[in-house]
Parts: structure tokens; sequence; C-alpha cells
């Protein structure tokens, strides 16, 4: 009996179906705006973690939580529920989308 063989999805089908299983119920029109928001949000964390391992590599651990220090380099600080850490930690929960809602707003919206 032969094996039937599998047909490999190309890497554009298995984002596209990715892409549509994350969009869930958001129209395709309005989807590039969170899908950039996130983009740009993974940008700013990036950036902030770069700037915060400099501080500490500079002896500056006591100001790792002052906004200032971030500001002065044109870095945006981050507190912690807008970190993208916290909320790849909390992808999985229910309430997910509500966190996206107030990552940009550092959970104040």
């Amino acid at each position: 009996m032969a094996k039937k063989l599998q047909k490999e999805k190309s890497i554009e089908e298995t984002l596209w179906e990715s892409a549509n299983k994350l969009r869930g119920s958001v129209e395709p029109s309005e989807y590039k705006h969170v899908v950039l928001s996130l983009i740009f949000l993974k940008y700013a964390f990036d950036r902030f973690v770069e700037r915060r391992d400099e501080l500490i590599s500079e002896g500056k651990e006591a100001f790792v939580n002052q906004a200032v220090f971030y500001n002065a380099k044109n870095v945006f600080y981050l507190s912690e529920i807008s970190r993208w850490d916290y909320l790849i930690e909390n992808a999985k929960q229910n309430d997910v989308a509500i966190k996206i809602d107030a990552f940009g707003t550092g959970g104040k919206g």
C-alpha cells in the first residue's frame, strides 16, 4: 500500500490562514490598523529593552523605571502592563482584546 503524500502548504497559505484566525470578527479593512499598531508596539518594546539594558550596563540600574532616562534618548518608556512580554504572557486569556486596547494607553484606557 502506497503512503498518501500530504501537500505541504506554502508559507503564504499558512500566514494567510493565521491572519484570518487572528482577525476574528474584525473587518479586513480595519485589520491593518490592529496589525500595524501591534508591529509599532513591538518595535517600541524592543527599543525600550535595548535602552534598559544600556542603562544596566552603564551601572544605572536605579534609573531603569524612570521615564526621563528613556525619553532623553527618544525611547518610549513603557509601563509594566504596556510591555510586549506582558501582552504575550496574557495572550491566551479571554480578555486579551481588552488588554491590547489598554496596551497603548498604559492601562489607563
